[in-house]
């Protein structure tokens, strides 16, 4: 008898964001299934819908690792447990895949043992999980993934994390053009100065943003969601990209940018319509480029990782 558990995409930096804010969306995500076994130590006896791209290896696994570190914390590294993981999501899309297996993996392994930690206490390890594809230890795809919600997080060392308010009728159009882009990739082309004035209006954009969401003022999140210091160094990376962009702000729109390292790319709209018409305009706009695509529409999923 196994525990199934599902970790939900998450759209990371939500442009403005940079390693600080994510959002979970409802659809794509993973799913995980934990078993004990007779035999000691954590093995990944299978892995489905990866193209034969991740490894079995526990340590080179970031879900592997996420529920590895869990039982080290437990006292239990030795303990019997088999991992099958199913990707139900692209890979390298900006969507989070690999932040959603070690979600899914620690919140499996947590209740197959019955800890009785919370999600909150489990974040650390997903964090460490995910760390081994990104390279960096950051949680704006994790925390959405495990918490659910717009996820603000104020110190990512500390794990400092808050969830914001989602304001009524929000919806995601994500956007996963068939281009290839991986996060460590994505992470080095940036440059590490800032611009004093790019700094002052990122900063104002970002804290537009939260009293946007608690306020349930959509129009003044619209006017906050312009990245002005990573999407322009990471625009380049996607066929189209500016074109794509302006085809969702022509539809409605509240805003559309880059979501996480890339290539997906996201906007935010008022209501479930726009949303849809968005989509449409952004794939056909991608297409113009020759480059096919796969839309999700979503709301904001409030509920994060869950057992199925």
């Amino acid at each position: 008898m196994g525990i199934k558990a599902f970790a939900p995409a998450s759209i990371g930096n939500i442009g403005i964001g940079f390693d600080i804010l994510g959002m979970a969306i409802e659809q794509p995500g993973d799913e995980v299934i934990a078993k004990k076994s007779n035999t000691p130590g954590l093995r990944i006896t299978r892995i489905t819908g990866h193209q034969g791209k991740l490894p079995l290896e526990v340590e080179k696994n970031t879900a592997g690792v996420a529920a590895l570190r869990l039982l080290e914390h437990l006292g239990e590294p030795g303990r019997g447990i088999e991992l099958e993981i199913h990707k139900k999501m692209p890979l390298g899309s900006g969507l989070g895949s690999s932040a959603a297996s070690a979600v899914a993996a620690v919140l499996a392994v947590s209740e197959l043992l019955r800890t009785g930690l919370s999600k909150r206490d489990l974040l650390p390890f997903a964090c460490q999980g995910e760390q081994v594809a990104s390279g960096e230890f950051h949680a704006d795809n994790v925390a959405p993934s495990l918490l659910g919600g717009i996820v603000l997080i104020r110190d990512n060392e500390t794990l400092d994390v808050h969830r914001l308010h989602v304001p009524r009728g929000l919806h995601a159009t994500v956007v996963y053009p068939q281009l290839h882009i991986l996060t460590k990739d994505a992470r080095a082309i940036l440059k590490p100065e800032v611009p004093l004035d790019a700094y002052i209006r990122q900063s104002a954009n970002i804290a537009g943003f939260v009293v946007g969401c608690f306020n349930g003022d959509v129009e003044l999140i619209g006017r906050c969601l312009r990245d002005e210091i990573i999407e322009p160094q990471r625009a380049g990376l996607i066929t189209g990209f500016y074109d794509v962009q302006a085809a969702a702000m022509t539809e409605g729109a509240l805003g559309c940018s880059i979501s996480g390292a890339g290539p997906s790319v996201f906007a935010l709209s008022a209501n479930s319509l726009i949303a849809e018409n968005v989509g449409q305009a952004m794939q056909r706009a991608f297409a113009n480029h020759g480059v096919e695509s796969r839309v999700f529409l979503s709301g904001v999923n409030q509920e994060g990782a869950v057992i199925c």
